[in-house]
């Protein structure tokens, strides 16, 4: 069997423990580690903590990590934790030239083709159709719900979030249980029940059912009297438990038409050993009234491999790893593949060099990739140019934009032998790249919580200092062109005044891209105080962003010896807009009257008396079909 040049990482990261592993060849799992995520104060440290265990000199360059909540976009936050990080950043942070992070149910679905027999158990009867559609959900911190897609050359794995379905009870037991969570929850999920909190849930019901006093056990000593019928009701909490999560596997069998299987992983079930299979949870899969002989032919298997979830992650990681190579996720990485025979022994040594470490091609200077290569920096300047590039600026844009899939992701110096035409690309080219970065940043739920406190606002007041004064000025006279009461202080000594007469029925927005600010800090406690919500556009774990009711991230640092603030004014001003847009809409604000310098309405405009088409209120100057209109639909 053939050996990775360096092992890949791989990562299990579930709300209690933080699984690790090392893949030295394809199947072949070494260094296999387990730790408490409560020992660790974020997903860096955990990760750290097992690297110093491994032996020294352990080189790593390619990771993956399945973790239990929803991934889009480059920032991960847990549903059932509190860990949160950037991918990029993390990347960066550990030193590795690919991170795929992915959520840890998919993982497990693109493990189940991989399994063998003696990896999975058949509960009940049915047979799988080759080739058809395949289930997979599993209890542990929480409800892990995926499924696999068959197409032309594999499966594609879904990623859903399919454990908050509505629970939906079968019988007068399960119709008590859902009476006893309503009465702390909102919404009852099946992953309010079918998780280890679902399990003393459900115990805190039927003992109030059965009228014995409150009991707080762990779900984890409810299983062990339960299987060892030493409790009645302890009993009935895990019977109740197989029953519900037969339920949720037959909705989504009929959901998905899994006639491929319906495969039960996470960390409960597997544990419960051949409880399992006497438990209702077949009899209830089954029991589906007129498709009971639809369900009948789907079989159900549990997942017995603990190492199941790496497998799928090891899958995932080496797909994208064989895009990169067969399908030239750069383009230029292919043409230098294809090249490589005709160069130079010592353009060859640079081509193996980036072909090794594409990412670090991006960001070192000629010095380095120089020095890493063994040759001259001319010769650096002649394989670029062999590839038909006009020197290394050029290169790396191009190398950059394959390997981001659209335009750059990193940061390009601009340096004083560049041509005008380079220094332009650049600039062009960084600021898109940040603006791209702060698009995965961008959170649905904390936009429209934004959006919301705005709208309601009987007045907005924004804070700023120094160079992102602007910005406050600039969301000003936005907010008061809809008709919205507003103002912008960008001087600390009437921040401190202004902060002083601040009512409940306010909204401040304080614009800081450190987040470190005092003065602006005392604003935000001053507003807390006075019962003012506070909207904060900062960076993320700044001080700032823990002081506010809604944070909206922008992580952009810029060297603030060598030049202003550039870019991320332009990243605040496009939050602000941003902004602008959805109160706008929100608000059905009617245009309001020119300025003195923006001319007369044309001959066609209706009477200023008259408000425009409910389609077309928003703020003047700001058109739906626009660029920020198109940044705020692709966002989340």
């Amino acid at each position: 069997m053939t050996e990775f040049p360096t092992p890949r990482l791989l990562a299990d990261i579930g709300g209690t423990y933080a699984r690790f592993t090392l893949e030295t060849a394809p199947g072949v799992f070494e260094q296999s580690a387990s730790l408490l995520c409560a020992e660790h104060a974020d997903f860096h440290a955990a990760v750290s903590a097992y690297l110093r265990g491994l032996p020294a000199g352990t080189a790593i360059e390619h990771a993956a990590i399945a973790i239990a909540n929803p991934v889009e976009g480059d920032e991960v936050r847990m549903t059932n934790y509190h860990w949160r990080f950037s991918s990029e950043q993390m990347r960066q942070r550990l030193g590795l030239q690919t991170l795929v992070v992915v959520n840890d149910f998919t993982a497990l679905a693109m493990a189940l083709p991989r399994l063998a027999p003696g990896q999975r158990r058949p509960v009940g009867g049915g047979s799988a159709r080759e080739h058809s559609v395949v289930g997979v959900l599993g209890a542990g911190s929480g409800l892990g719900v995926s499924g696999l897609i068959p197409v032309a050359d594999g499966f594609v794995a879904l990623g859903t979030e399919g454990g908050h379905t509505s629970f939906s009870p079968r019988d007068e037991r399960e119709i008590a249980i859902l009476r006893h969570a309503l009465r702390r929850y909102a919404h009852v999920s099946f992953e309010r029940l079918l998780s280890g909190p679902g399990i003393e849930l459900i115990h805190e019901a039927l003992r109030e059912r059965a009228g014995l006093a409150p009991q707080a056990l762990a779900a984890r000593e409810i299983t062990r009297r339960a299987l060892a019928g030493s409790d009645a009701v302890c009993a009935e909490t895990l019977q109740a438990f197989c029953a519900v999560l037969g339920t949720a596997a037959a909705n989504l069998a009929v959901t998905l038409g899994a006639f491929g299987g319906i495969y039960i992983g996470g960390g409960i079930v597997p544990r419960l050993g051949m409880y399992f299979d006497r438990s209702p949870f077949r009899a209830r899969f089954e029991d589906k009234g007129r498709f009971s002989d639809y369900l009948q032919g789907i079989p159900t298997y549990i997942v017995t491999d603990e190492r199941a979830t790496f497998v799928g992650a090891s899958a995932i990681l080496a797909a994208q790893l064989r895009s990169r190579q067969v399908d030239h996720g750069s383009a230029l990485l292919g043409q230098i593949e294809r090249a490589r025979a005709t160069l130079s022994p010592a353009e060859r040594r640079v081509a193996d060099h980036v072909l090794a470490h594409p990412r670090a091609a991006l960001s070192d200077p000629i010095a380095e990739i120089a020095r890493a290569a063994q040759v001259s920096q001319p010769t650096v300047i002649r394989f670029c140019r062999t590839l038909g590039c006009e020197g290394l600026s050029d290169f790396k844009l191009r190398l950059a934009s394959g390997l981001s899939g659209t335009i750059p992701l990193s940061h390009t110096q601009v340096t004083g032998t560049d041509s005008m035409l380079e220094l332009g690309v650049k600039v062009l080219g960084n600021t898109a790249s940040a603006i791209l970065q702060v698009r995965e940043q961008l959170n649905r739920d904390t936009l429209a919580r934004a959006i919301d406190l705005l709208a309601a606002a009987q007045r907005i007041d924004f804070f700023a200092v120094g160079h992102y004064g602007v910005v406050a000025d600039d969301a000003q006279y936005k907010f008061l062109r809809f008709g919205v009461p507003s103002a912008s202080f960008t001087d600390p000594r009437l921040q401190r005044l202004a902060a002083n007469v601040l009512r409940p029925s306010d909204v401040i927005v304080i614009i800081s891209s450190s987040g470190r600010i005092d003065d602006l800090l005392a604003v935000a406690d001053q507003a807390r105080a006075r019962g003012t919500p506070v909207v904060a556009i900062t960076a993320s774990h700044s001080p700032l962003a823990k002081r506010a009711d809604v944070v909206l991230i922008v992580d952009h640092l810029e060297d603030l010896a060598t030049h202003v603030p550039m870019v991320s004014r332009i990243l605040h001003l496009l939050v602000i807009d941003i902004l602008a847009v959805g109160v706008a809409m929100r608000l059905g604000a009617p245009a309001a009257a020119p300025a003195p310098d923006e001319g007369t309405p044309a001959a066609d405009s209706p009477p200023a008396d008259e408000p425009p088409p409910a389609a077309h209120r928003v703020a003047p100057g700001i058109s739906h079909a626009g660029p920020l209109a198109r940044l705020t639909s692709h966002s989340r």
